[in-house]
């Protein structure tokens, strides 16, 4: 689909590129593969993470915080996860994240009452996809 003539968003082959180097990072994220986790994030002065409560400027504080904070805890689960993807070069992704809580007699696990939510923005160098910039968040679920 073209939104303008200069700019092709959304080709279907970049989606597809971009959702694999999203899944290879959550899949380190939650297996502490610390040297993953690096290796996604552009090695640059630049790159910025803001966390929960903490943040990040340039790729040696991210790989640092990464190997004081490996892994997420057990259980996380994505949905209502997007890309937009911009030319060949760049894509937005967005994603909705929570983890099971202990049953309270529900029957079951149930989610815990917040909402974490996830922003990356990827561009493809010559060495592959990278994040060059990541959010995360978290609030109450909303109602």
């Amino acid at each position: 689909m073209t939104a303008d003539t200069d700019v092709e968003i959304d080709r279907p082959e970049v989606i597809a590129e971009v959702l694999a180097a999203f899944h290879r990072y959550e899949r380190a994220l939650t297996e502490a593969d610390l040297a993953v986790l690096t290796e996604l994030f552009w090695d640059d002065p630049r790159t910025v993470r803001y966390g929960l409560d903490d943040r990040q400027r340039g790729a040696e504080q991210v790989a640092a915080w990464r190997r004081d904070h490996p892994s997420v805890p057990p259980g996380r689960r994505l949905r209502e996860t997007t890309v937009l993807a911009v030319d060949d070069r760049m894509a937005v992704v967005n994603t909705l994240f929570h983890y099971p809580a202990a049953d309270a007699g529900h029957g079951g696990p149930c989610p815990t009452p917040e909402e974490g939510r996830q922003s990356q923005t990827w561009v493809r160098f010559a060495h592959g996809w990278r994040i060059v910039a990541a959010h995360v968040s978290q609030t109450r679920h909303p109602d």
